[in-house]
């Protein structure tokens, strides 16, 4: 059993309260969000915008709702949407290998995207088309993944066997991505490449949005409705087969699942590290390590993360951050802090 799944020591605030703050939180984040920007927007003009844009009335600024709507309000849903899939992925694979190390990526996911992308702005394909190979990259890596374990060894621990095989596809679909990086013409494709793989949700539209929908859906009910399952493989494979739970359909079901996130998520966004790692440390540091608790709640901070994290990005600067820079400068502080006083709670 690991440090992460052991009863923690120290008192909780009760689950249902959590859950209403980060709801509150969630919500105040995107209000603010939205308002925030080169034009300048009060939290009561949002408010009123998205009310009467909800009950189709008309009477409404057309510069606010422009801004509200066309503009901020498509980025802040692809920001929720895409901190909450990293965020849920990472608590997911957490719990599923029993590491608080792991993060969506572990089995390839999110090199498999790159290089699916980087591949496809090499050839200058439209950006469907880049988005369309870099979901077909990240599972094609997950599957690699996988099928190497299974045929490496049976019977064997698969946990361990999953996670070298992931440094492996991942180590082989990162030097594709470096080749095609070389190959690439440094005045034109290469810039393009390099941005894309930093991330960003600049573009996102309502159109991504729709199509984002489908695998962030089927990907995230799932992972929600198997949480408590989770809770059982803390005490091992062997125990969580006698309280009758079938651990290689759960092991499927949850990579699956979060391999449709996180490809889904990479193609939208590009590459956006820490969110996964972080957030699920994040979350048991302030609930526990439950498991009915730490995936409902990584789905909510990690959203609301990610659009503070994207807000700061278009703003502090005249030309925009991107995303994956500002998450890594955040979050390699923030996950020390986290490690630093959960050891001390510990010692305590």
């Amino acid at each position: 059993m690991t440090a992460h799944s052991l009863p923690s020591a120290r008192r909780h605030p009760p689950p249902l309260l959590l859950l209403a703050l980060g709801l509150v939180l969630l919500a105040a984040t995107a209000i603010a969000a939205l308002a925030i920007g080169r034009a300048m927007l009060s939290p009561g003009e949002v408010i009123a915008v998205l009310a009467r844009s909800l009950r189709g009335d008309g009477d409404v600024p057309l510069a606010s709702r422009t801004i509200v709507m066309g503009v901020r309000l498509p980025r802040v849903a692809a920001a929720a949407m895409i901190g909450a899939a990293l965020a849920v992925s990472g608590a997911a694979y957490q719990g599923l290998f029993r590491n608080p190390m792991v993060s969506p990526d572990i089995l390839g996911a999110s090199t498999g995207a790159s290089f699916g992308a980087a591949l496809a702005l090499l050839v200058s394909a439209s950006r469907p088309g880049v988005q369309a190979a870099a979901f077909v990259g990240g599972v094609v890596a997950v599957l690699l993944t996988y099928a190497s374990a299974r045929s490496i060894g049976r019977g064997t621990n698969q946990v361990l066997l999953l996670v070298l095989c992931g440094m492996i596809v991942s180590a082989l679909f990162q030097a594709f991505v470096s080749a095609v990086k070389y190959t690439a013409d440094p005045d034109s494709k290469l810039p393009e490449i390099t941005y894309w793989l930093m991330g960003s949700i600049a573009k996102a539209t309502w159109s991504n949005l729709a199509l984002y929908a489908v695998p962030f859906v089927v990907g995230l009910i799932p992972i929600i409705a198997l949480r408590w399952r989770l809770n059982t493989l803390a005490f091992g494979e062997e125990e969580a087969e006698s309280l009758g739970v079938n651990v290689a359909a759960l092991r499927v079901t949850c990579i699956a699942c979060a391999t449709l996130l996180t490809a889904s998520s990479v193609a939208i966004s590009g590459v956006i590290g820490w969110v996964g790692l972080i957030m699920p440390h994040l979350v048991r540091f302030i609930a526990g390590p439950d498991n009915r608790i730490v995936v409902p709640l990584s789905i909510i901070l990690g959203g609301a993360f990610l659009m503070l994290v994207d807000t700061v990005c278009r703003t502090v600067t005249p030309s925009e951050i991107p995303l994956g820079i500002l998450t890594s400068v955040i979050g390699a502080p923030l996950f020390f802090i986290i490690l630093l006083r959960s050891q001390r709670g510990a010692r305590s």
